[in-house]
């Protein structure tokens, strides 16, 4: 049962970021990360989205936007048809009051709408301009359609999942996206300094999914030129210290379990009531220990295997080693620690009733994020931002009437 916290919107709250305004034209999730990091900390995300509303919307659940109230949250939503001439102009006139401009249309596409980074510099010299694509700006594969998918297959991280006697394995999630949008906030955060500390020019930031995937899988070309070998796919395993694994409980749920120090091990060894083993020969050593992984295994899953997942945890837990459950969604969202910690909580939602969401990530204590809007309607705040430009509300009719304009009104 969810023992998650109920907590309402702050619309009044203002994070470190206030006063920063970002024009989010980018689709699908890189973007939506990217933004949501700088909308938790305050900043005033704007997401010029098509009339079929950001790609996002369209992942549903039981029919309810339900990526889209999550990652949708902390923004305002405006409306246009990016093929008209007249909508473009709009967006003119709104880059002078941004601090920040995103997209993720393919290389040149932005050069095609008249929005290349030397007219938008034209018009604002301080602005960031941030550029999400699947391989770069530049390069041989640079027109080559980007999903996470084929970066994640690519990239070398397919080729080191899952196991040896089975299919390279992609991750269930959209991992290429996550990442980079992660790296973009950074990225975003950087290039803002400059300009605001530092007294410089707005610049351009190169942001493909690939580079910051592949920038986290380590030093794998390296280890590669000194050893002339491929990283194996290991299942659970580590090719880097032994025991570590995912091992089967009596109940049918797993835990996973790791000794990556030689006293971490030990203390393993001797908890299982096998302290024999700390100097047997097979299992001495961590690079031992690697070369016997499959008999390791076998004795630590037979000890695990006879117990519960609650046992396993508890038993280990008092002997001090690494251990903890392998959860799936309905146990975190009832695990204490979760709860106390408000990493998940509810949040009031007109189609759900209470839609969880988690917490603002990283954690500040000076200068906190919040959750202070809740996902916008598609073109929820057009008269707002219009307004704002100076557009008559004959204009506005007349637009909206031509379909420059689209979406629900505030």
């Amino acid at each position: 049962m969810s023992k998650l916290r109920t907590l309402d919107y702050q619309p009044k709250a203002r994070g470190t970021l206030d006063g920063i305004r970002v024009l989010d034209l980018s689709r699908l999730f890189a973007g939506n990360v990217l933004t949501q990091i700088l909308g938790d900390f305050g900043a005033e995300v704007i997401k010029i989205e098509p009339p079929e509303g950001d790609t996002l919307r369209a992942w549903k659940a039981q029919g309810i936007e339900t990526h889209w109230k999550i990652y949708g949250r902390n923004k305002k939503s405006l409306a246009l048809s990016l093929r008209d001439p007249r909508a473009i102009e709009i967006i003119r006139r709104l880059v002078p009051s941004a601090q920040i401009f995103i997209e993720s249309f393919r290389p040149g596409v932005l050069e095609q709408m008249g929005l290349s980074p030397r007219e938008l510099h034209a018009i604002n010299p301080a602005l960031v301009i941030i550029r999400i694509s699947g391989w770069g700006q530049d390069g041989p594969y640079a027109q080559r359609p980007g999903f996470g998918t084929v970066i994640e297959g690519l990239s070398g991280f397919a080729a080191i999942n899952g196991f040896a006697d089975r299919e390279p394995v992609l991750p269930p999630m959209y991992l290429a996206d996550g990442v980079a949008g992660i790296y973009g906030a950074s990225a975003a955060m950087i290039a803002l300094r400059e300009v605001e500390v530092k007294g410089g020019r707005g610049q351009v930031i190169d942001l493909p999914l690939l580079d910051p995937l592949f920038a986290i899988l380590g030093p794998q070309a390296a280890n590669y030129r000194l050893t002339g070998k491929v990283k194996p796919r290991t299942g659970s395993r580590s090719t880097n210290s032994a025991p570590r694994n995912a091992y089967r409980c009596s109940d049918g749920s797993y835990v996973s379990l790791s000794g990556s120090t030689q006293k971490m091990t030990e203390r393993l060894f001797r908890a299982i009531g096998r302290p024999e083993l700390v100097g047997d020969p097979r299992f001495r050593t961590n690079a031992d220990r690697l070369q016997h992984a499959d008999e390791l295994d076998r004795i630590i899953g037979a000890f695990i295997g006879a117990r519960t997942q609650a046992e396993n945890v508890a038993f280990f837990e008092k002997a001090e080693v690494t251990i903890g459950p392998i959860y799936d969604t309905p146990q975190i969202m009832a695990d204490p620690h979760v709860a106390e910690r408000e990493l998940l909580t509810d949040y009031p939602d007109a189609e759900m009733g209470l839609l969880p969401m988690h917490h603002v990530v990283p954690r500040l204590d000076q200068t906190p994020g919040s959750i202070r809007l809740a996902a916008p309607r598609l073109g929820q705040h057009n008269r707002e931002l219009l307004d704002e430009i100076g557009m008559s509300p004959g204009d506005y009719q007349d637009l909206q009437k031509a379909g420059v304009i689209c979406g629900a009104e505030a």
